[in-house]
């Protein structure tokens, strides 16, 4: 396949592929997770006085396996998976070993499926980046169409687990690559297609979110939405700083090993699982992602007191069971918050104000939207991904100035991600690596900034061969250089070319 196409044509087939292959992991992890979860669950339901015991310490076992498995078998499925993926795109021109993906893959789902409170999207991002990392090797891509491929599986990871493939384009441009880049828009654009071809074809052409589609669009929903994006920018930070801040303790407890950590997160899970099993009334949403109760938030069918219990217990288990080191990610638990905050919000409008029963449910997607775009601070993908995962489309306008009321109200309380931030606490800063595009884009920056200061001159007075000979012993290889008249009087008389110089020396 190497001889016969260039780099650019074998990069377009292998996107095909890896969308394909990615469709395929994402739906295989999630049906994965799916099955296990509810065939375990469902048997503790049926061990009477045994039940809680069992679901305390299913998390918990859950936890002292994977923290074994990471600390022997494979360090880097500590975590969602995303900052991972983006210290490899930047540190190593998008190289992720394939023995990564299988770990992951695995010992995600022993920690999600075993009911800890974390989420698959952010393995399913590691994992597929890892996959199409692997095929543009596999194929003889060059180092930076690999580098490439990275945001292909990213994005195809995404349309797989959310079936949203609009915001998985957004989301890789505002996530990794930082910036919007036609180039880069191609291949992204046939993998998340692809992926979602996949993903839909296997598991039906439906929604991931069921969300009551009865909402009203009369404008004072747009007063809803400027109290809910404030309240949700500060619950964001507060779930972030709470997060980071366990994370950090965690990090510093030298006399618990650092396999044993994740098991003490699941026994967390499990012990506020069960508390608010019983004091809700049967609703397990703390355990793994929940979304039984995250789509009868969005149908408006849960007390204010079963919404509150399950927006604190769902926000300490996902801090806890994240900073202790287990494998899973943040993406469902958000979203899960968001909705109960939400559903709290409009719970009150109800019973307060006589506010008609669906606009519980409305509340509850405005409250999903801004509060992911606090946390993860994507404001265009919150916005899209919203209305892929429900196929509701009737907030729009209110759910795009929430997201973004609660995003600058986040990024102004804390200006750096929770992605960032945790590779920081990693010791990682993308800045300081060799390929970082980011913030400080080449194209943004002021000349002076990566301009040689100390340049080498070329003397007008000496023949052609000693200059040349002087910038080669200096080690310096630059396209042009100034020519001065002579080296006391730094005069600038013109500019000549490394070329020219050494065509005069051959002719």
């Amino acid at each position: 396949m190497r001889g016969r196409f260039d780099d650019s044509q074998r990069f377009l087939f292998l996107c095909i592929c890896a969308g394909a292959v990615c469709g395929l992991i994402g739906v295989s992890f999630h049906l994965a997770i799916t099955s296990i979860f509810e065939a375990l669950f469902g048997f503790f339901q049926e061990l009477g006085v045994w039940a809680i015991p069992a679901m305390i310490l299913s998390p918990a076992l859950a936890g002292l396996i994977v923290g074994l498995m990471i600390r022997y078998i494979s360090p880097t499925a500590s975590g969602s998976g995303i900052p991972q993926t983006k210290s490899a795109y930047y540190q190593n021109f998008g190289v992720i070993k394939t023995s990564e993906a299988f770990w992951r893959f695995i010992i995600g789902t022993i920690s999600v499926a075993f009911g800890n409170s974390l989420g698959r999207e952010g393995p399913t991002v590691h994992i597929c980046s890892a996959v199409s990392s692997k095929l543009g090797r596999l194929f003889g891509l060059g180092k930076l169409r690999v580098q490439a491929m990275i945001p292909v599986g990213m994005g195809a990871g995404i349309s797989a687990a959310f079936n949203a493939p609009i915001a998985a384009i957004t989301f890789v441009f505002e996530e990794l690559l930082d910036n919007f880049s036609s180039k880069a828009l191609g291949g992204i654009l046939i993998a998340v297609v692809v992926a979602a071809v996949v993903e839909r074809t296997l598991l039906g052409e439906h929604a991931a979110l069921q969300a009551d589609s009865t909402f009203f669009t009369t404008s004072w929903w747009m007063l809803i939405c400027l109290i809910m994006g404030p309240a949700a920018g500060l619950l964001g930070h507060l779930f972030t700083e709470s997060l980071l801040a366990l994370r950090a303790k965690f990090k510093q407890w030298q006399s618990l090993p650092n396999w044993a950590k994740p098991a003490l997160g699941g026994l967390s899970v499990g012990l506020m699982g069960v508390t608010v099993l019983h004091l809700s009334g049967g609703h397990i949403g703390v355990f793994s992602i929940g979304y039984t109760d995250l789509n009868a938030a969005l149908n408006g069918q849960l007390t204010w007191v079963v919404l509150l219990l399950l927006l604190v217990g769902k926000l300490v288990a996902t801090a806890i069971c994240y900073a202790s080191g287990s494998s899973g990610g943040i993406f469902a638990p958000v979203i899960f918050i968001g909705s109960m905050l939400g559903g709290l919000f409009g719970v009150g409008l109800v019973h307060f104000f006589g506010a008609d029963p669906s606009v519980a449910a409305g509340a509850a997607l405005l409250g999903t939207g801004a509060f992911f775009a606090a946390v993860i601070r994507c404001p265009m993908t919150s916005v899209i991904i919203i209305f892929e995962m429900t196929a509701n489309y009737s907030l729009i306008l209110p759910l795009m100035v929430g997201n973004f009321l609660a995003y600058l109200i986040s990024a102004k309380l804390r200006t750096i991600s929770i992605y960032d931030a945790l590779l920081l606490q990693d010791g990682i800063s993308l800045k300081k690596l060799p390929a970082y595009r980011g913030e400080q884009d080449w194209r943004n920056l002021p000349v002076s900034t990566i301009m040689t200061h100390d340049c080498r001159t070329v003397v007008g007075g000496c023949n052609a061969l000693k200059n040349l000979e002087r910038i080669k012993a200096d080690g310096h290889k630059h396209h042009g250089y100034p020519v001065i008249a002579d080296l006391n009087s730094q005069a600038l008389q013109g500019v000549i070319t490394h070329h020219e110089l050494e065509e005069m020396v051959a002719t």
